[in-house]
Parts: C-alpha cells; structure tokens; sequence
C-alpha cells in the first residue's frame, strides 16, 4: 500500500470511509450561504470567502456535535457573521480605484451597518444577522438560536430598534440587504 494510501486510511478512519460523508454533503451549500453573509458584511468577494472557510473549518470541527442539530445552518452562518464583525474590525478600508462615488457610498453604508451591528447586544446581532443577512425566517431564527420564536421576534425588533437609534429613524430593514 502506498503511503498517502495509508496516510489517507488513517484520516479518514479504519474502514476507509469518510469521516463524515454528511459534512461533505452539506459543505457546498453551507460554504455558499456563509460567504453571501460575509460579503454583505465585508464587501469583499476574497475576504468572504476566507471568512466562509473558517466558518467551516469551524463546523468541520464540531461537526458530530452539530450535524443533527435542528440549527445547524444558523450555527455555520452565525459563525460565518461573527468572524466576518471581527475582520471588518481588523481591516483597513482599502482605496478605491474605480466609480468612487458609488463606491464610497457603498463603503460607507456597509462601515455604518458594522458599527450599528456592532452595538448591539449579542441575541439582537445574532438574530439581525440571521433574519436579514443569512435570509432565516423569525422561525427558523428562533430554532438557530436556541429560542421561542416570541424571543426571537422580541430580539429581531430590539435589534431593529437599536439599529434605528445608531443609524437614523429612516432606517429600514432592506438596507440590509446590501
């Protein structure tokens, strides 16, 4: 036997089969969904998809922890917005080059969304990212969270609120979606 052979044996346990054929079944979808969620926060087709991939190397470590959990896509997508918040603070905005005046505005709405995210309680960017940017429903948002959905929708307006304070009373739910 060859040694990568052997070596991939190893890996992938004794009987030769995958780890976990459903991870591999689920990656491509999850992986999508997690890099959108990154590039509404990032703006950055590059930087999202790093972000997409450690949202699953993240998952791929949890996986038989997570795999059967009725949230496991508001788990992956969480994740994916949690990491996408904490690079957009590492970030340096870098210089526009091309069409600066649609592209100022589009940097410096997604900069206001971070910060506005930002400021809020945990559940509530939990569940503004969940609803809005990973396109949960309020049901589906409750399930990933852990919560009745009246919690959820409870979370959702306090986050909505507290986003309006931040950003202006003009504020709406579709800026979002950017």
């Amino acid at each position: 036997m060859a040694r990568a052979e052997r070596i991939d044996k190893v890996a992938l346990g004794s009987s030769g089969d995958s780890l976990d054929d459903s991870f591999e079944a689920a990656y491509r979808e999850l992986f999508t969904r997690a890099a959108k969620v990154a590039y509404r926060l990032l703006g950055d087709s590059s930087a999202a998809e790093d972000v997409a991939a450690e949202a699953m190397a993240r998952a791929y470590a949890h996986w038989p922890k997570i795999q059967s959990l009725p949230y496991r896509d508001g788990w992956v997508l969480r994740v994916a917005s949690n990491l996408a918040i904490d690079a957009s603070r590492r970030r340096v905005p870098a210089p526009l080059v091309q069409d600066p005046l649609d592209g100022t505005e589009a940097a410096t709405l997604r900069l206001a969304l971070i910060g506005a995210l930002q400021s809020l309680p945990r559940r509530q960017r939990q569940a503004v990212v969940l609803r809005y940017l990973s396109g949960l429903r309020e049901d589906e948002v409750a399930v990933a969270l852990g919560v009745s959905a009246g919690t959820a929708s409870t979370h959702l307006r306090r986050g909505l609120d507290g986003m309006r304070i931040r950003l202006g009373k003009d504020f709406r739910e579709d800026a979002l979606v950017i």
